[in-house]
């Protein structure tokens, strides 16, 4: 009972649904990838956008993207319904998002600061939980987390995005993601201070 106190019943629907199959009603329309969801009716599965239209025009309903092969939902669009507190947020295409899930990682390499309490995930900031997924299985493990709302969230989530960006280029050489996860934009290098001097060239010997 506690549990579904802490957890919408929408949720573990949503992080079990098999998203960016091809929609069968709609399938040879241009916009047939079954990427979005619905909050008020959840137990319905992953639906395109003609979905949408038809038969959840006045529902609460999210978009899931893709990064890497793994399902990521934009914060700006998840934090009006969900607690998500504690769950390491990433920057892709300018966007803030959190995975849905948990992700495989090689072993933990030494000198990891913060990793994930489920699946010991190496993390970027103090955050507890790599995913929606972990803080799920955290919450039924402990009971020390929720999804529910609550007023004083809003100063949680300024804290957390003020830490969004500062290790992306530590984070993009620490798990080797795709270039979808942080834009290929070389930095300048880094300024020395002094110029560098040209090669010196003598002057031509004048004719005697």
């Amino acid at each position: 009972m506690q549990d579904k106190m802490l957890v919408p019943p929408w949720l573990e629907p949503l992080l079990t649904a098999s998203f960016f199959s091809v929609c069968r009603t709609h399938g040879d329309a241009a916009r047939s990838e079954c990427n979005m969801f619905c909050l008020d009716c959840g137990s319905d599965g992953a639906f395109c956008f003609y979905c949408r239209s038809s038969r959840h025009k006045d529902h609460q309903v999210i978009q899931i993207r893709r990064s890497s092969y793994h399902d990521v939902v934009r914060v700006s669009e998840i934090q009006k319904v969900l607690d998500i507190s504690g769950v390491q947020t990433y920057v892709i295409n300018s966007a803030r998002v959190l995975f849905l899930n948990e992700r495989p990682q090689p072993k933990t390499g030494k000198g990891v600061a913060h990793i994930c309490e489920i699946c010991g995930r190496s993390l970027l900031d103090p955050f507890r939980f790599c995913s929606l997924g972990c803080k799920l299985v955290g919450i039924k493990r402990n009971g020390n987390a929720s999804f529910t709302l609550e007023g004083n969230n809003e100063e949680a989530m300024g804290r957390s995005s003020s830490r969004i960006g500062t290790f992306r280029e530590e984070e993009e050489l620490r798990e080797g993601l795709q270039q979808d996860i942080y834009p290929a934009t070389p930095s300048p290098p880094p300024s020395s201070g002094r110029r560098r001097k040209g090669i010196p060239h003598r002057a031509p010997f004048g004719s005697s």
